[in-house]
């Protein structure tokens, strides 16, 4: 469910910044309030350095759900995984964009800014920011992923 009051933190690296700075262009003209993470241009970045503190955020309960990306979406989502409570899904096309909020409560969006176009990213974005978790059988499956072993 879409809520413009809630504030969106966004992330990349060097790979992801012309894609996260249109991303939040968009956003924000949709009324989503955004807090940037960084990179903060496309100079060489190490993408764990953003993504440590937006994830950590997220994951003690600052923000609801955040977007990240990089150039292939994995190096972000590993790091992002590495918290209790975060669900860092990639995704790159609109069904598993859709799943991941429906059946996963994927709380980060991750997206391979190299594999997609500006228009898909924004698409994508709003998309995940619409989708409610469906709960249900869902929920009990992903109550168990954070279960300490």
């Amino acid at each position: 469910m879409i809520d413009l009051n809630e504030i969106i933190p966004i992330g990349s690296d060097h790979a992801g910044f012309r894609m996260k700075e249109f991303l939040k262009v968009n956003l924000e003209i949709d009324g989503f309030r955004l807090k940037d993470y960084g990179a903060l241009s496309e100079e060489s970045v190490d993408y764990p350095d953003i993504i440590h503190p937006l994830a950590k955020d997220i994951s003690v309960g600052k923000y609801r759900r955040g977007i990240i990306l990089c150039g292939s979406g994995n190096g972000v989502a590993i790091t992002a995984n590495k918290y209790e409570n975060i669900r860092a899904a990639i995704c790159w096309e609109t069904e598993l964009v859709k799943l991941s909020r429906q059946h996963n409560d994927a709380n980060i969006l991750v997206l391979p800014a190299r594999f997609l176009s500006n228009k898909e990213a924004l698409k994508f974005a709003r998309i995940f920011l619409s989708t409610r978790f469906e709960e249900g059988r869902h929920k009990r499956r992903v109550d168990k992923i954070s279960a300490k072993l």
